[in-house]
């Protein structure tokens, strides 16, 4: 240990006559330390939102979805599928169709997007055989649909309740529901529904054709770069879109969100960082004494300056720490007992997901907070540095 930082060390813990400066280094570990607390807790909470969410979109929407200018035949199907899946990353191929239609209950219309689907395909692609809370996927003959837990909640339907529905081409039908799923996203459950891959071929007027290509792929990150390698290898008459890039405003938003909250919770360490500076200027002034003989005896102002510092850094360092360990310790308990319960049919989930991230959440609160410390630092280091050994014993 240097002697910059022993000196610095024995000035916080060696007891002193002014409690006062005792009281005020104790406010000033508290401070850092909640507002780190706070920081972590959040931003875990935060990325476990980002984390539900994520999951329940990729669910509800293929990784990659593949749409012509025209309606696909059996052919150009069966040509896309064997250029499509020579790329090794893509692990599902389903053929479907989508568009708009009228649910009719009673003297109302309620307009839905309609998708036909092969059902065993479709669970290749997407989570929608898990997400079927009543009835089965498998039953998804001719004829029948699958409709959203909000939508069925809305319009009182219950499974084999008959649902009319009317085509873009006027044409008035009759099916029968077969199943009911829940999402956990709202706007999924309420204005999307599956039928038949026939079924829909008749609603929308197209014989055999289909309208898109969903795809599935090994690492959904990896979207972006399958896309463009899909783009090079089909040709310019398609048109290839990542689940990235169909939610890209609401991923925006989340982010846009996060971030602003990291700022704002910053704003409390930076508040806590002002005791730290009126504890060391107080300490500057209760040790100019022993300045003034450092000083005398051939330490330099740079080494003074140090001093207080690390005295400053040593308050903050053990502030941090203390706010990391219990924020690390309020997540646990949260992920492990779920405590704080939430309305699920408001939320969509029951408790606080929770994601503690070492990269890059833990570590930038750790990094900004000791950044906003030793900035605080400055000021009060600097003015005992600059005491000259005649000014600071002259009353002594």
């Amino acid at each position: 240990m240097n002697s910059e930082l022993m000196i610095s060390w024995r000035y916080l813990t060696t007891k002193r006559k002014e409690k006062f400066i005792s009281l005020i280094s104790i406010i000033s570990i508290l401070g850092i330390a909640i507002g780190v607390m706070a920081l972590i807790i959040v931003i875990a909470v935060m990325s476990g939102f980002d984390k539900d969410l994520h999951d329940k979109i990729i669910g509800n929407y293929s990784h990659i979805n593949l749409t012509a200018f025209k309606a696909i035949g059996d052919s150009e199907y069966a040509v896309i599928a064997k250029s499509v899946s020579a790329n090794p990353h893509v692990i599902g191929i389903s053929p479907y169709i989508q568009g708009q239609v009228l649910l009719k209950d009673n003297n109302r219309y309620f307009a839905v997007g309609l998708k036909g689907i092969n059902p065993a395909a479709e669970s290749k692609v997407t989570k929608v055989r898990e997400y079927i809370k009543q009835g089965s996927i498998d039953n998804l003959a001719e004829g029948s649909i699958i409709v959203g837990k909000e939508l069925a909640g809305y319009l009182g339907l219950e499974l084999n309740s008959n649902l009319s529905l009317q085509s873009p081409l006027g044409k008035q039908y009759t099916l029968k529901v077969a199943g009911i799923f829940s999402s956990g996203m709202y706007d999924y459950d309420l204005n999307l529904v599956f039928t038949n891959l026939k079924t829909a071929q008749d609603i929308f007027g197209l014989n055999n054709q289909i309208t898109s290509v969903a795809l599935k792929l090994d690492n959904p990150d990896l979207a972006a770069q399958i896309r463009q390698e899909l783009a090079l290898a089909l040709g310019y008459n398609y048109n290839l879109k990542t689940w990235m890039e169909a939610n890209q405003n609401f991923f925006a938003a989340l982010k846009l969100e996060k971030l602003t909250m990291f700022i704002i919770l910053t704003l409390i360490i930076l508040v806590a960082s002002f005791n730290i500076i009126s504890t060391l200027i107080v300490m500057v002034v209760e040790k100019t004494k022993d300045i003034g003989v450092l000083r005398a005896l051939g330490m330099s102002a740079l080494s003074i300056r140090k001093i207080f510092t690390y005295q400053g850094l040593i308050i903050g360092s053990l502030g941090t720490l203390l706010g990391s360990f219990s924020g690390i310790l309020i997540c646990f308990l949260l992920k492990k007992y779920q405590f704080i319960k939430l309305p699920q049919d408001i939320y969509y989930i029951d408790r606080l997901p929770v994601i503690i991230q070492i990269w890059p959440d833990m570590v930038l609160i750790v990094v900004s907070a000791l950044v906003i410390i030793l900035v605080a630092t400055i000021y009060p280091a600097s003015r005992a540095s600059r005491l000259k050994p005649v000014e600071a014993l002259r009353y002594e």
